[in-house]
């Protein structure tokens, strides 16, 4: 079944939907599409075959994918290069996250004059953009994951400083997004683990993140139930396509549900994945229960709320047990010295960075620089706080 949504962006759903790309492209009147993938991507039967059919349908198109996953400022840079010389009018950001999150700033940045770090998620530094100038984009994620198709922000790492940061603005949701689960079939177990647990934290941490949100609310919650349906099959089975679908919508519903906010999950992610290069649904799925159970006063009403609807018993450990036997099932490492080693985690650095990132604003608890330094102790050693 087929069927267009329009919350909170216009999303045309279902299988083979990408053949409805250059569609998309007319309805925007994008006549020089910029198609922006990673550099591991371009190369893949796939993506050759979604760019030749395009081809034949415009005179002129360019494509971009001099970069990989957890994009620098730099790589923009040269992407919003290219959009100029060639005078583009539209961005395709095609792929997983990075792909997403570089070809929806490259379409933000081609109209600005002030640097991309101007607009980081703080305060009112988005109202320094001149939005008539933001191309229109359209994204086609290829994992079930980060959910950048419908958020409106991009992560990209300041090399200069090693920190990942979350670059804003209202316009940066994307005009058309297709969801085609046919496009993530291919892709292999673990990674569909590591991007799905993403999902899973984006609709945990918004569902639990301070503040009154109900509809973000809502939506995260089923966002939640969704991932425990169908991630174990599409790990063990990645050519069942309810599943694989299941998973899309997962992730487009946690991005759309983290407007209210995220938490230390996140806070704590970030700051590895820029100076590890760790995938970031791999250290969202490590850090997941040991700041569950930080927060566990501050949540554990609302954690016993949804149970019931995922079909678990009511009571924090229920959900909470749920979680680890999903990370062992998915063979998820349990303490981060399984994938950094100590010798090399700077803790004192690593914390300051994590509790100046935007999501710890709205964790559940308030978290001092004591409390980070605790929560990457924790997950360090495996030790889940009592």
């Amino acid at each position: 079944m087929n069927s267009n949504w329009n919350y909170p962006t216009s999303v045309w759903v279902g299988e083979n939907r990408i053949l409805d790309l250059f569609l998309a492209c007319k309805n925007l009147k994008i006549k020089k599409p910029l198609f922006v993938t990673d550099r591991d991507l371009i190369n893949l039967p796939l993506a050759k075959k979604i760019i030749l059919d395009l081809q034949k349908n415009f005179n002129e198109m360019s494509i971009f994918s001099n970069f990989s996953g957890n994009p620098i400022g730099e790589n923009v840079e040269e992407g919003v290069k290219k959009f100029k010389d060639l005078n583009c009018d539209g961005v395709i950001a095609f792929g997983g996250g990075s792909g997403l999150d570089v070809g929806k700033a490259i379409a933000f940045m081609s109209g600005q004059s002030r640097p991309i770090w101007d607009f980081e998620d703080v305060d009112d530094n988005w109202k320094r953009a001149d939005e008539k100038k933001i191309a229109p984009i359209i994204a086609v994620p290829t994992t079930a994951g980060t959910g950048s198709e419908t958020g409106r922000a991009s992560a990209i790492i300041n090399k200069s400083t090693g920190i990942k940061k979350i670059i804003f603005h209202p316009k940066f949701l994307p005009s058309i997004v297709i969801l085609d689960p046919v496009l993530t079939i291919d892709l292999p177990p673990r990674l569909t683990a590591a991007t799905g647990m993403d999902a899973l934290a984006h609709n945990l941490e918004a569902f639990c993140a301070s503040g009154f949100h109900p509809m973000a609310d809502g939506i995260a919650i089923e966002g939640i139930r969704l991932t425990k349906k169908s991630l174990m099959t599409a790990v063990k089975d990645g050519k069942n396509l309810e599943a694989r679908s299941d998973m899309l919508v997962a992730a487009s519903m946690g991005s759309t549900a983290f407007q209210k906010g995220l938490g230390a999950i996140h806070s704590l992610s970030h700051p590895v994945n820029a100076q590890f290069n760790l995938h970031h649904g791999l250290s969202n799925a490590i850090f997941m229960p040991y700041v569950l159970t930080y927060n566990k006063k501050f949540i554990e009403k609302r954690i016993i709320s949804i149970c019931d609807y995922l079909g678990l018993k009511k009571d924090f450990k229920s959900f909470l047990n749920w979680i680890l036997e999903l990370r062992k099932e998915l063979n998820i490492p349990h303490a981060l010295s399984e994938v950094i080693s100590e010798d090399k985690f700077d803790l004192d650095m690593l914390s300051k960075m994590a509790l100046e990132d935007p999501s710890t604003a709205t964790n559940p608890r308030l978290l001092n620089l004591e409390d980070m330094k605790k929560l990457y102790y924790q997950s360090m050693k495996g030790n889940l706080f009592s």
